[in-house]
């Protein structure tokens, strides 16, 4: 008996032995260290530094063109034939309850579309397409080709998503990114870059003298703090930018905060929610052509009038009837002073958390969640206006301090975020030890990211309106 009871005391020792040697290897504490003491912070900087030593603003007549592509896909063909956007079955991306069954059907059409801004020499291009995000692959296709076509460098493409949660699965590889975009499938990436660079093409085609103007009003009913209530700050500006070509076609870029998520995950047909229902209505009255670029949607989310299709018509139909009211009074001008600037960003090891301060080590992070350790953030200039891209799910209350900041300089900002990567959600550091989807699940990079990317941001701005 005793010698049994010896074995058993052995078997169980080396189980724990193993079960700790296990945890050792795979788990360790969150890396909280200072991110301007890093490596990854002083070659970002450094980069800015020689980004910076080239930049000048452009000044002269503007020249703009407008262009769309339908990414709309055809379900339930006989073979998979992506080129044209034919496939037998395609998921929707947005909502991991969904678990990638395939959709039913198309309530609405997604869309590319594309505003080319020329000024001088220097060209740039903004891109809103009706998806949940632009993946980094995609973003990859289109900018070899619009290089290889157009001689198009990254920094003069301007990306972003109107991150609805009803647009094209089957784009990521990984347990991630596959339970909210169904499983993957190869084609899909190579559709939506192929819609991309159609309308970037139309665009830049149908260049012409034209005028611009912005501006911007509140719109605090749509919009609330999903993640803290009534305890965190809310940015409630939908901001705008009109360009008007000489024979009177128009194109209007708009930005709002409220995540695109009207539509629930119990929607299985294509949609592009309430930012499609105001692109529709904006184009219905005006006859041109609607852009959305998500705003800093972290941390916001929607306040529909009622739930489901007629709240996301309801909602953009509002909003759309705000902006056009807007419309006469904007000053318009075809002097403008043009800018672009873009930085690659080196990112800190990846802190996915099993608990608040217990990580995965990042090797085995990085088999889970294959994002880079490099992103990008960017900047157009329009005169005293300011559009300023970011890589995730960026926070709007972060958000508000860098627009203020800047309107105290007399400058008007739109911060937009999925501009063709994607890092996760970038919320207010303050928050980072709420458990929770935002603070915890999608915090891919740690504590740091936050200020980090606002100190980046600034500086960007800060160079661009120095000039």
């Amino acid at each position: 008996m005793k010698t049994w009871k010896q074995k058993l005391l052995r078997v169980v020792v080396v189980v724990a032995l193993l079960f700790v040697a296990i945890l050792v290897s795979c788990l360790e504490g969150v890396d909280y260290r200072p991110y301007f003491r890093e490596p990854f912070y002083v070659e970002t900087v450094a980069r800015l530094k020689d980004r910076s030593a080239t930049n000048a603003l452009q000044r002269g007549e503007l020249a703009a063109g407008f262009g769309r592509a339908l990414l709309t896909p055809t379900l339930n063909a006989a073979v998979d034939d992506p080129t044209q956007g034919r496939f037998r079955a395609l998921p929707l991306a947005g909502f991991g309850n969904r678990k990638g069954r395939p959709a039913t059907g198309v309530h609405d059409d997604l869309y590319v579309k594309a505003v080319a801004l020329r000024v001088g020499a220097r060209l740039g291009i903004m891109v809103g397409v009706d998806a949940l995000i632009i993946p980094t692959e995609v973003t990859a296709l289109v900018a070899a080709r619009l290089k290889q076509e157009s001689g198009l460098e990254r920094a003069q493409i301007y990306l972003s998503a109107t991150h609805t949660h009803c647009s094209l699965g089957g784009w990521g590889e990984g347990i991630v990114a596959e339970r909210f975009s169904g499983g993957y499938q190869a084609g899909v990436r190579n559709w939506m870059a192929d819609r991309m660079v159609i309308a970037v093409r139309a665009a830049i085609a149908d260049l012409k003298p034209a005028s611009f103007g912005h501006g911007s009003f509140p719109a605090p009913e749509f919009v609330k703090n999903r993640l803290v209530g009534a305890l965190g700050n809310v940015d409630t500006e939908f901001s705008f930018a009109l360009l008007k070509q000489r024979d009177g076609r128009l194109a209007v870029l708009g930005s709002y905060a409220a995540h695109a998520t009207v539509l629930s995950g119990s929607v299985m047909e294509f949609s592009a929610d309430y930012p499609g229902c105001w692109a529709r209505a904006v184009e219905e009255v005006t006859g041109g052509t609607a852009v959305f670029l998500a705003g800093a949607v972290g941390s916001h989310g929607p306040v529909p009038i009622e739930q489901g299709f007629k709240g996301a018509e309801k909602m953009g139909q509002a909003l759309a009837q705000k902006l056009v009211a807007q419309i006469p009074s904007v000053t318009m001008t075809e002097s403008v002073n043009f800018g672009l600037l873009g930085l690659e960003v080196d990112l800190p090891s990846l802190n996915t958390r099993v608990a608040d301060g217990i990580r995965l080590r990042p090797w085995l992070a990085a088999k889970l969640l294959p994002v880079s350790r490099g992103s990008y953030l960017q900047i157009f200039r329009l005169n005293d206006s300011l559009w300023i891209s970011t890589p995730c799910d960026f926070s709007g209350e972060l958000g508000l301090g860098i627009k203020a900041s800047l309107r105290y300089r007399g400058f008007s900002t739109a911060i937009t975020s999925f501009n063709g990567d994607y890092i996760g959600y970038v919320i207010p550091s303050r928050y980072y030890h709420l458990e929770g989807y935002e603070s915890r699940t999608m915090s891919f990079f740690g504590p740091n990211v936050p200020d980090y990317l606002d100190e980046l941001m600034c500086a960007l701005a800060a160079e661009m309106v120095s000039k």
